[in-house]
């Protein structure tokens, strides 16, 4: 056991990994296997600290964070226990794949994919969960969702981004998916027609959109860029040649680059669709929530042909799986039957969860220091790699860092995963056929520490100043 009259005592040597997590872990372990009972108190923060030989802070961090999974309860005044379950209940949390929900990180800096840190969101949702357990009737848990059931969170997404310029438009306009690649599955499902259809993307871009494709039965291709954005000839002659019926890109923060399609050139792509009657899907999930746009969305350019795509997975929690589509101007019906076909919509336990989320007063609070802890970490990245090409903005989650001559894309990923440090190369974000760019892009994971964040990216720095022989100049 843990406590004092025990001889048992958390293992927290693991290499590479956090202190606190390293105990964490050990006293999860202790739970699972009966070492520690359920009602069994831990001991004080200072005792159970200098026993082992760390500082009160990591103690108490590991205490907060098992708190947070409901595995410890903390009484003011009393101390901390290990919580009461149900004898005839087996929490799936208790399964050996869900021991440690962070067991991926301790020796390895996973830069793959943005991650929120945790900043008071889970103690909303949590708290959400336990008021819509208590207010939600009986029929509100027996039936299929539908455009009645969310209607509250489709009040609270266009209150939410009531100063975003994406043209006038009202609740109805508005279709809930089951997160941004839902949406724009979907958005594609209700639009593209004819034996071969054929979609465009920007050369670099989210693979979600080749995905999307091929659930759609589509064909892609790509679309360069100029400092401006994407390349508007280009584009035409793809319409002509090629057939495509609808752009796929990200105006605001294309992924992976971090660069900005400028307002002159939304407006020059913007005429184009409505010349030859094009769509637009307009993926704006990677700026972070309540941060500044830099220009109008294409729907706002092209009401009756531009799509608006967004949800909270990269700005508040990935776990809240839902998304947003502002229609075109009279498509939203469509687009509503589609999801329908789809899915019958976001159940309302879903829906329901988001608008209690959105109305909290504490939310704006919880995402300043979210993104106060992403633009942490961006500046550090940015020393640290300084002297080198990095393209970067505080208000989004990612880094795209341009490699020096005498490193290839796929050797440095390579060569950083040997090492420790996960990231992806611009192969990830390429077409087959697209050209070469030999770069990476570096995500920020808010639920690794700042210093581990760091640490990983000083092992970036160390690679970029020391390219291998090997490589070709």
């Amino acid at each position: 056991m843990i406590v004092s009259d025990t001889r048992w005592q958390p293992e927290i040597s693991g290499a590479g990994r956090a202190k606190y997590k390293a105990l964490a872990q050990a006293i999860r372990e202790g739970i699972v296997s009966g070492q520690l009972t359920a009602g069994e108190q831990l001991p004080p923060v200072r005792e159970l600290a200098y026993r082992i030989g760390v500082t009160p802070g990591t103690v108490a961090r590991a205490y907060a964070v098992l708190t947070d999974e409901g595995r410890l309860t903390a009484g003011v005044g009393r101390g901390t226990f290990v919580t009461e379950r149900k004898a005839t209940t087996q929490s799936i949390w208790d399964t050996p794949a869900m021991l440690d929900p962070t067991a991926d990180l301790p020796d390895r800096v996973h830069l793959l994919s943005p991650k929120m840190p945790e900043a008071g969101q889970g103690a909303l949702i949590r708290d959400a969960l336990q008021a819509l357990s208590t207010d939600m009737v009986p029929e509100h848990l027996l039936n299929y969702p539908s455009r009645v059931t969310d209607i509250a969170a489709r009040r609270a997404f266009k209150a939410s981004i009531a100063d975003t310029p994406i043209g006038p438009f009202d609740e109805d306009d508005v279709i809930t998916s089951h997160g941004g690649q839902s949406a724009i599955v979907m958005i594609l499902q209700t639009v593209l027609h004819g034996p071969s259809p054929v979609i465009a993307v920007d050369e670099l871009s989210y693979g979600g959109f080749r995905s999307a494709a091929v659930m759609s039965r589509a064909q892609v291709v790509g679309v360069p860029w100029d400092d401006d954005g994407p390349d508007p000839a280009v584009l035409e002659d793809l319409i002509k040649t090629q057939g495509v019926q609808v752009f796929c890109t990200s105006a605001e923060v294309c992924n992976p680059t971090v660069r900005t399609t400028s307002t002159p050139r939304r407006k020059q792509i913007a005429a184009l669709a409505q010349r030859y009657g094009i769509h637009i899907i307009d993926d704006d999930c990677y700026r972070l929530m309540r941060t500044k746009h830099l220009g109008p969305s294409y729907r706002a350019l092209a009401p009756e042909l531009g799509w608006y795509v967004t949800s909270p997975s990269k700005s508040l929690s990935a776990a809240l799986r839902i998304g947003f589509a502002v229609a075109p101007v009279d498509w939203s019906s469509n687009l509503a039957r589609t999801s329908t076909f789809h899915s019958f919509g976001v159940t309302r336990l879903v829906t329901d969860l988001y608008a209690y989320i959105m109305a909290r007063d504490e939310l704006p609070d919880v995402i300043d220091r979210i993104n106060a802890r992403i633009a942490q970490d961006v500046r550090a990245a940015v020393s640290i790699l300084d002297g080198h090409t990095v393209t970067w903005s505080e208000q989004v989650p990612f880094l795209w860092l341009e490699l020096p001559i005498g490193w290839r894309a796929g050797e440095f990923k390579q060569r950083a995963e040997s090492a420790g440090v996960l990231i992806k190369s611009a192969e990830d974000f390429a077409l087959r056929d697209g050209r070469s760019n030999h770069a990476v892009r570096i995500a920020i994971n808010g639920q690794v520490s700042h210093d581990h964040f760091a640490a990983g990216i000083q092992t970036l720095r160390d690679m970029l100043d020391n390219p291998p022989d090997a490589i070709s100049v």
